[in-house]
């Protein structure tokens, strides 16, 4: 195996879930999200003290962004991407749990972050509204995108997890395989009666030779419940498998007229049957991690002008940097990213 082959594309298997306790389930893309707001308030407090601003103003405009950040990027992902919801589901907008069919905490599926930049943008102004001393607009704006910057940053990398916005196929070295869908679709719910599978892994396949436009090799392996035959496990395999395979196109490239490339091995001391299936992946730009790591140097960046700066900081300066780098940003990446809608 040469180091090439090693380093040529990342699987990516990692679960969205943290860990579910009945019908409530923690994901890791709410906890970053929320981790975003809590470090955020503690920067903003030492921005406070430094500059001899009251810090019970900072529990003010984490209020004021919680609520304008949350509710305008959620307004921003119905009115562009799901505006259906309005008439048919209105209560889904808000609610972060659905009952059919049945109860689940579900959390906020769906968040625009331009819908979300809306939403802070108004809220700033109307707390700078109260004419606080130092603390006009883009005073304010100015320590704020700071905070917003390290924010987003942890939001991108809760998209990798969930394996959302996704990045075009490339052959780069640093590209990733995004397979947890593709793994969760085969294993189904494990407590449904007549499931037959218990696990999946996903592996490399140095056997085969890497394609074009990010088409590589990987192997699947299927662990059946015990007591499932070769038999039970080989028709699951070419049914079940081979329509998830195909259906899941965005992160697999099964051909498909052709029979799925398989074999079954039993283990005779556990009566399990293990199912090794050849296919091909899709290597993607990690686009998430790239925006994420680039959110990281802009807080860097940002907070470096304001420490140096501080009061004395010519009102919008750190704002006009925001902007430009921000939006100038996700313009260029955005010709790595696949469409998002299909319009």
């Amino acid at each position: 195996m040469s180091i090439l082959s090693i380093l040529h594309y990342i699987i990516w298997n990692g679960s969205p879930e943290i860990f579910s306790v009945g019908p409530f389930t923690l994901r890791w893309y709410g906890l970053l999200f929320a981790l975003g707001f809590l470090i955020s308030q503690q920067i903003l407090y030492y921005i406070h003290r430094v500059e001899g601003k009251p810090e019970r103003d900072v529990e003010t405009l984490t209020i004021y962004m919680v609520v304008a950040t949350i509710v305008g990027a959620r307004l921003g992902h119905v009115l562009f991407y799901q505006p259906e919801l309005i008439w048919t589901d209105p209560l889904s907008i808000f609610l972060p749990f659905e009952f059919s069919p049945e109860f689940q905490f579900t959390g906020l599926q769906g968040l625009a972050s331009h819908g979300g930049a809306f939403g802070i943008l108004f809220a700033l102004w109307l707390y700078s509204r109260k004419k606080k001393p130092g603390q006009n607009y883009l005073q304010v704006l100015d320590r704020i995108v700071i905070l917003v910057a390290l924010t987003g940053a942890l939001i991108r990398m809760g998209n990798y997890f969930n394996s959302e916005i996704l990045g075009k196929p490339t052959d780069s070295p640093t590209g990733v395989v995004f397979i947890n869908r593709v793994t969760q679709a085969i294993e189904g719910d494990k407590d449904k009666a007549g499931n037959l599978v218990k696990s999946v892994t996903a592996e490399k396949n140095t056997d085969l030779p890497i394609g074009a436009n990010g088409r590589v090799p990987i192997k699947l392996f299927i662990f059946f419940k015990p007591g499932i035959s070769e038999q039970d496990a080989g028709f699951y395999v070419r049914s079940e498998v081979k329509n998830i395979l195909f259906y899941l196109s965005e992160f697999v490239d099964e051909p498909a007229n052709s029979a799925i490339q398989f074999q079954t091995i039993r283990d005779e001391k556990t009566n399990q049957v293990m199912a090794r299936v050849n296919t091909f992946g899709i290597s993607r730009h990690p686009a998430q991690l790239y925006e994420s790591i680039s959110c990281v140097a802009l807080f860097l960046f940002l907070f470096f002008i304001w420490w140096k700066h501080k009061i004395n900081l010519p009102e919008g300066r750190i704002f006009g940097y925001f902007m430009i780098i921000l939006w100038g940003l996700r313009f260029a990446y955005e010709f790595l990213k696949e469409n998002q809608e299909s319009f």
